[in-house]
């Protein structure tokens, strides 16, 4: 379908087009997702020369429905989890008239619209894929395949920004018994047509889980969703207003977000009574999640709570408690792994969506590798890909110089340590941080590299440490 930029975010062909700065690292930007578009136009507005390789024939990634990319986890219900003033980027406000959580398409829409209006589309390269980022001494050799075929070009730096929610995760070991249905995960699911008729049985808790369920009630024969653990379901509005409008200062600590979550859960209203598992953890404790027609498919009747899965028995699904139901599709909402294909195990190997990054982007280990958007905020990636991003070309530019070796490292190691004591231990949560305090935390560094980068200007300590030459 077409993605039509809405006349306010239309701009004149832009007369001063900023030309590369030769002198500046060169970098290759993998990816023109959300995360990709902000890290491209960050570069572009610093005069670094870069080149951003999509594997699709558009902008937008996960927010484009039936992108021919083939990773895009999009369907036809599918609207934002946050608000549209917090989700959007700091200097491209999202149309007036856009409802306060955007369909998938008002999404796709609004970042083709912030690619036109900075004016660096024609630095994107499409229908490109990267099948190779390896070291060449001090800088990076990178293998694209595209229309014109294969080639191989040498960057300074590299920013991967290709999303972390399209490599489907399936249970592992599966459930013992036979299965006699068909079974899909959750990045397959495109419209509820594909559930009518069937006898859905809905495996997981996030926010995929809670969508699709709520169509299999509305269109399946019958529809379960089964849950091994409980989550605190939010709403998305209350009091009448966006529930996540009542930012804080990210000064703040983290006691005060999670006050500020338990008291969004309680005024949700709990979902055990209607029989979903009761949350072993205190709100805050987990990656959030909303729906506002959960609570109304399971009071109808329509959607059955169940517990885990303990087996399948052919045209049936069991479950811990002893009970079964009858099932011929199961959909897997069971999250996805963290993978980069185009970076050899050898080089870089994720276990359990584990990659410690400093302030989520440095890799310690690989100077000139730096990653965008590869965390999971309990707010929306854009504003912090965005900042993620600026930081990059302060440090590609000079503008801005890291710590020294040593002191990346120990702050990495602290920020993933306080992090992990804050949520409960899942693949889940490898990558969670808090809106706010992100936001505040990395301005506060980006300050204080500025000053190291001016200190090394005029001659004072030399400490920091290179990223590329």
């Amino acid at each position: 379908m077409p993605y039509l930029v809405k006349e306010e975010h239309r701009a004149p062909a832009r007369l001063d087009a900023l030309t590369p700065d030769p002198s500046l690292p060169r970098t290759c930007v993998i990816g023109a997702g959300s995360s990709g578009i902000a890290a491209a136009k960050a570069l572009y507005e610093a005069r670094i020369p870069f080149e951003c390789y999509e594997q699709g024939p558009v902008v937008g990634g996960n927010w484009v429905y039936e992108n021919p990319n083939g990773r895009s986890a999009c369907y036809d219900s599918l609207e934002i989890n946050t608000s549209c003033p917090r989700m959007a980027f700091s200097d491209f406000p999202m149309p007036a008239d856009y409802p306060p959580y955007a369909r998938h398409d008002q999404v796709a829409a609004y970042f083709t619209g912030y690619v036109e209006h900075f004016g660096f589309g024609h630095r994107l390269t499409f229908d490109t894929r990267v099948d190779a980022v390896e070291r060449d001494g001090s800088r990076w050799r990178v293998t694209v395949t595209g229309p014109e075929g294969t080639r191989t070009e040498t960057f300074d730096a590299v920013v991967v920004a290709n999303g972390h929610h399209w490599d489907a995760h399936w249970p592992e070991p599966s459930y013992p018994g036979h299965f006699d249905g068909r079974q899909m995960h959750s990045h397959d699911y495109r419209h509820a047509e594909q559930l009518a008729g069937h006898d859905v049985v809905v495996v997981g808790a996030g926010n995929s889980a809670m969508d699709i369920a709520v169509a299999a009630s509305r269109t399946a024969r019958s529809a379960t969703i089964s849950q091994r653990r409980g989550q605190w379901v939010l709403r998305k509005f209350l009091l009448g207003r966006p529930s996540d409008q009542a930012a804080l200062p990210g000064w703040m600590p983290w006691w005060v977000t999670r006050l500020r979550l338990a008291a969004g859960a309680r005024l949700s209203g709990s979902t055990v009574a209607l029989g979903l598992p009761r949350p072993a953890h205190a709100p805050g404790e987990s990656h959030p999640v909303q729906s506002e027609t959960i609570r109304g498919a399971l009071r109808s009747g329509r959607l059955v709570p169940k517990p885990g899965i303990e087996r399948f028995d052919g045209g049936r699904v069991v479950f811990v408690d002893g009970t079964s139901v009858p099932a011929d599709l199961v959909v897997w909402a069971t999250g996805y792994r963290v993978s980069f294909p185009f970076l050899a195990p050898e080089l870089l190997s994720v276990r359990d969506n584990e990659l410690p990054l400093f302030k989520r982007t440095v890799h310690p280990d690989l100077p000139g590798l730096f990653f965008v958007g590869l965390l999971q905020p309990v707010g929306a990636v854009m504003p912090l890909a965005e900042a993620q991003s600026v930081w990059i070309a302060e440090l590609l530019s000079g503008a801005y110089a890291l710590p020294g070796d040593a002191e990346v490292r120990r702050r990495t190691a602290r920020d993933h340590a306080r992090y992990e004591k804050r949520f409960y231990r899942s693949p889940r949560h490898t990558m969670e941080v808090d809106f706010d305090h992100f936001l505040w935390d990395l301005a506060r560094e980006r300050r204080a590299g500025a000053r190291r980068a001016a200190a090394v200007r005029i001659g004072g300590p030399t400490g920091t440490r290179a990223v590329a030459p």
